[in-house]
């Protein structure tokens, strides 16, 4: 009888009827230990896959989440959220469904970022979907759903739309931020895509973000995780604490005056899963009759529940275990990443339709992004494979190509030392003193997480020696450096190098923080270089950057655009100066965040040369945030993001006109700074293009083709009851020449709203629907939008969600109202005020 009741049990509430209150307390932490008794191995929660399954050796790299929002394709990002799936199992199939796992080789991947990207000075805003509530929420609910799969009951894997709520900078003091909301702003711009996840995305795990908000730690709010979430939304995954919020709640917020206390806090809030260890004085919450242990088992519930779902705990299984390790950067996978790139390029400005180009152009390719592969891959990455970089793309498709470094990407910031400076440089790779593979090297740029530089490899334990020639652009001071990111979690050891240039050794041992700085005075003449790198560890990468003097610079890149037809200048931004908690103070930086949204004075020091020179420039932005430019710089001005593995060959396609771009800003370019409420603030006045009212540099939408769209025939219903649906017809036709992709957006204006105070924000448009079409040249298509009653509500100061009866103008077109081809259309919605449910 007791062999038939174990048999028939809740196998997770029999394994948690078995465990004492510290190894419940050690289940709950990102890296839970293996419980034999409890039949569960060792599994580490911690696994990212924000575009791209991330950090654990090869896997196919898609552009960064800004440049997936820059497609407006829900389609396909549902389809790139399934191969990051895939990916994921694959790895984790490789080995026995038992086996223990480390940090990022499991099945709950803490991706999307849904945060709205209130204001282009953050720098983890590359992360998220952009600044609109509907475009976040729309490609959220298809990403989730991409990696969630089909199959409710069997996850592909789990997907943990993060940071709930109101979090997006500054990245200095974070860990201790207060955000003072209104309920207005909460509940229409920093809610509505969490809702969607939750409830249209089916999200099975939500993450708390690090900021208090209103003086409660998000993480311990209640309000928000057991009555927002679980009770209004009906929830039933699992919550995870952004890593070490939950010390956080002692440490920084000062909420709680202890780890026990703020670990019942987070308990009692809502907060199930704790990545990091606090949770470990979990015990001694309990003990102190904080917390209860009945509360404890509610939260390992759930977190159990989700690793029985995905078939890794109990005996359960899963169908997704067919899923071949082989099934890891396939051709078809390689070629999503393609179309994801060349449907995020913005084209922002073709004056006299100076692109496409003709293919015997003589291009001179020239700026810091050009060839470097961190911009390619942004944060959260996996690595590449079969990285194209724009210098490399654009030598496949055009004869005729030159290239500069030209400048560094801000004064006093290091970029990678170009192949222009390395001449005849030979790479050797060796393992205990037998070499394994020789070959020619353009410069010195590793991303070795977790795989080797070359095949033939192990992943770690081999040496690497770069020779030939190191040949600057001309006499100067010089700062080269030696730059790693380092492995930080159950790391042993790290690498050491040794560099030797005219046979002098300038280094030689470890690299202290990941970073050596070495001075180096140069007369201009050749030198004999030597670069060692003894990789012992499971250091992340290697690279040697520089820091060289303006002048010899510039004038390199004003050499090669006199020599050229058209300059194509691949500047803007880096994940070296934008992006999460970074180390970095210099001129219009600082710790991730920018001080300065205008391209940094080094940059448009090169461009005011190059301009001189009178050849046309071709400006092509890579970065993971709006960056404002002086627009009578460049004939041409295109916005690639962080483009992913396959970028360079999808702006090459774009320059040569075999790919008409269709991509659409999913952020306002302002013109300044000065534009911009303070960054601290996080009231909505004067924010996004929603609430903006000013003049932009090129608004939200805003995207060019090489053909032309027209719209006519717009029609709605005249009316329509409040709480019904309304459907909307546009004819849209092709007028160019040219085959293209038409984006078409729909945007509300509702009736004139009641007074309010004078820092509430004033609604100016709301983005209600997005299609896309691509009628062939002088054809016609029709595009239709439902727009169901949230579409059409609006939310007054208290937060009521309200549809209001009165009338209401819909824009159809090409971008926002009056910026670009469209019709309006007028209608009026009858009968009483409804509110809405939250």
């Amino acid at each position: 009888m007791i062999w038939l009741l174990l048999a028939t049990a809740d196998p997770v509430a029999t394994a948690i009827a078995t465990m004492s209150i510290e190894e419940k307390a050690a289940q709950l932490q990102s890296t839970a230990p293996a419980d034999a008794e409890a039949g569960l191995p060792a599994y580490d929660w911690w696994n990212e896959g924000l575009h791209g399954l991330a950090r654990n050796g090869h896997a196919t790299v898609f552009p960064q989440a800004i440049g997936m929002a820059a497609t407006w394709d829900t389609a396909l990002v549902n389809r790139i959220g399934d191969v990051v799936a895939t990916e994921a199992r694959a790895k984790f199939n490789a080995r026995p469904a038992g086996a223990d796992r480390r940090i990022y080789e499991g099945l709950t991947i803490w991706s999307p970022n849904i945060n709205i990207f209130r204001d282009p000075r953050w720098g983890r805003g590359q992360e998220t979907y952009g600044e609109d509530p509907y475009l976040t929420g729309r490609l959220g609910v298809a990403f989730v759903q991409g990696l969630q799969g089909p199959d409710p009951v069997h996850p592909k894997v789990i997907a943990t739309p993060k940071h709930l709520a109101v979090h997006s900078g500054p990245e200095a003091g974070r860990d201790g931020f207060d955000v003072d909301p209104s309920p207005q702003d909460v509940e229409a711009t920093y809610l509505p895509a969490f809702r969607m996840a939750v409830i249209d995305g089916k999200a099975r795990s939500l993450m708390c973000a690090y900021n208090s908000i209103h003086g409660t730690p998000a993480c311990a709010s209640g309000d928000l995780l057991n009555v927002r979430v679980r009770r209004d939304w009906g929830f039933r995954g699992f919550t995870v604490s952004d890593c070490d919020a939950v010390a956080n709640i002692h440490m920084f917020h000062h909420y709680r005056l202890d780890g026990a206390g703020a670990s019942a806090a987070a308990i009692k809030g809502g907060n199930d899963l704790n990545c990091g260890n606090a949770y470990a004085a979990l015990p001694e919450a309990v003990r102190r009759g904080l917390v209860t242990e009945a509360e404890v088992d509610t939260a390992l519930t759930r977190a159990l529940e989700a690793r029985r779902a995905l078939g890794i705990a109990f005996g359960a299984t899963s169908p997704w275990s067919r899923i071949k390790p082989s099934e890891i950067g396939t051709p078809a996978h390689r070629a999503l990443a393609l179309e994801a790139a060349r449907k995020s390029i913005v084209l922002l400005k073709n004056e006299g339709d100076r692109l496409p180009l003709k293919p015997d152009t003589r291009l001179a390719v020239i700026g810091a992004n050009a060839d470097d592969l961190g911009v390619l891959q942004a944060n959260y990455h996996g690595t590449t494979a079969h990285p194209v970089t724009p210098l490399e793309g654009i030598r496949a498709r055009f004869r005729q190509v030159a290239y500069a470094q030209g400048s560094v990407l801000a004064d006093g910031a290091p970029v990678v030392l170009p192949e222009t400076a390395l001449k005849d440089l030979t790479a050797t790779y060796s393992v205990g003193g037998r070499v394994v593979k020789t070959e020619r090297a353009r410069k010195i740029d590793l991303d070795i997480t977790r795989v080797p530089p070359v095949e033939g490899l192990p992943a770690t334990g081999w040496v690497g020696r770069w020779t030939g020639m190191i040949t600057p652009p001309g006499p100067g001071a010089y700062r080269l450096m030696l730059d790693q990111a380092q492995c930080w979690k159950d790391c042993r050891t790290h690498d050491t190098a040794r560099l030797s240039i005219g046979g002098r050794v300038l280094h030689d041992g470890a690299v202290p923080k990941g970073r050596v700085e070495i001075a180096w005075d140069s007369d201009g003449s050749p030198q004999p270089f030597d670069l060692m790198l003894d990789h012992a560890s499971e250091d992340e990468s290697f690279r040697l950057l520089w820091l060289p003097p303006e002048a010899p610079m510039i004038a390199e890149a004003v050499k090669a655009a006199e020599s050229a037809d058209v300059a194509v200048v691949v500047g803007g931004l880096s994940p070296d100066l934008e992006g999460e908690a970074l180390q970095v103070q210099v001129p219009g930086f600082v710790g991730g965040d920018r001080t300065d949204i205008m391209i940094p004075p080094a940059q448009q020091r090169l461009l005011a040369a190059l301009k001189a020179t009178g050849k046309p420039i071709v400006l092509v932005l890579a970065s993971g945030s709006a960056v404002a430019v002086d627009p009578t710089v460049a004939a041409s001005v295109l916005t690639v993001w962080y483009p992913g593995e396959a970028g360079g060959t999808a702006l090459a396609e774009v320059l040569a006109g075999t790919t008409n771009p269709s991509g659409r800003l999913p952020v306002t370019v302002y013109k300044t700074t000065t534009d911009l409420p303070a960054f601290v603030d996080y009231g909505m006045k004067e924010r996004t293009y929603r609430y903006f009212t000013g003049t932009p540099l090129w608004g939200f939408g805003h995207g060019l083709s090489y053909t032309r769209f027209g719209y006519d025939g717009v029609q709605a219903p005249a009316s329509v009851a409040a709480g019904q649906d309304l459907t909307v017809t546009a004819r849209v036709t092709n007028a160019g020449a040219r085959d293209g992709e038409e984006v078409v957006q729909a945007y509300l204006v509702p009736p004139a709203q009641r007074p309010g105070s004078m820092t509430a924000p004033v609604l100016q448009r709301q983005l209600v629907g997005f299609t896309h079409v691509a009628p062939r040249p002088g054809k016609t298509v029709t595009a239709r939008f439902t727009l169901d009653p949230r579409a059409m509500s609006v939310v007054d100061r208290d937060g009521r969600r309200h549809v209001v009866p009165g009338d209401y103008r819909l824009w159809i077109g090409g971008g926002q109202p009056d910026t670009a081809p469209g019709q309006w259309v007028s209608f009026s919605v009858t009968g009483a005020d409804t509110e809405l449910p939250k």
